[in-house]
């Protein structure tokens, strides 16, 4: 199952993404917010909160902001702000379809911004089904193959120690709902999996990877176009501008295109 070219097209799409959410805090807060609203304010408990903390931190979301981030997400303290996750449909340059995902505390604002950004970048909204019967939604994780233990001094970071990757990759072979499996290599040379699967099997594959142990470094749900539109020059170029506007707007967090 390995050895697909999906890994390092998603990688690079998602580098580029996560880089443009971690300039601005407040994607960084509504996406806290949102998953302690869905699972729980507790990272032991909540994996995705997990995520959204480490990578909060790694882009200098303060742990006081995160801790209020929290709250809001369980009602403590609660303003009686309440986060919507959409997905609106459109078209951009050149007929591209386009999916946006966003988390909004306002969704008239939201709607409006949109709109007016497909317009500015040449496109246009559509109604809802106009381009998503085309995109299939699949759960989709990076883990390492290994695990951490605690070091035996007070106060050093836990250790990373690694696991034949080949029996990482029978143990998740096993989790029903994985789809397909693609091994790479993170920056420091560990030996990680890319894993597909079902969109009805994510959250129990989620529960499967941490019964397991090994370090999860992605978990969402991802839309890929089952049709692609191919494109080159200053056409794609215009394209990919017009996706960079949009996922610029503080309330958009996905951008997904049928763009090969």
């Amino acid at each position: 199952m390995a050895g697909h070219s999906k890994w390092s097209t998603i990688k690079h799409k998602k580098a580029i993404n996560d880089a443009k959410k971690g300039k601005s805090f407040s994607k960084v807060s509504v996406q806290i917010t949102h998953a302690a609203k869905q699972g729980g304010g507790d990272p032991n408990m909540n994996p995705t909160l997990r995520l959204c903390i480490d990578k909060a931190k790694a882009v200098g979301f303060s742990n006081d902001n995160i801790e209020k981030a929290i709250k809001k997400g369980t009602g403590e303290g609660s303003d009686g702000v309440i986060i919507e996750e959409i997905t609106y449909e459109g078209f951009g340059p050149h007929d591209v379809q386009l999916v946006v995902d966003v988390l909004t505390d306002n969704k008239n604002r939201t709607v409006a911004d949109l709109r007016q950004l497909f317009d500015e970048v040449g496109g246009k909204m559509g109604d809802s089904g106009s381009v998503s019967w085309n995109f299939e939604t699949k759960g989709y994780f990076e883990i390492l193959c290994g695990h951490m233990e605690e070091t035996e001094k007070y106060g050093e970071a836990d250790i990373f120690v690694e696991d034949n990757p080949e029996e990482v990759e029978l143990n998740i072979m096993d989790l029903p709902g994985v789809l397909e499996i693609e091994d790479f290599e993170d920056e420091d040379g560990k030996k990680g999996l890319a894993i597909y699967t079902e969109y009805d099997s994510f959250g129990s594959v989620r529960d499967g990877i941490g019964k397991l142990g090994y370090v999860l470094k992605e978990a969402e749900l991802i839309k890929e176009a089952k049709m692609l539109k191919s494109l080159d020059g200053e056409k794609k170029e215009k394209v990919e501008n017009a996706i960079e506007r949009l996922e610029e707007n503080d309330d958009v967090q996905n951008v997904w295109s049928d763009l090969e």
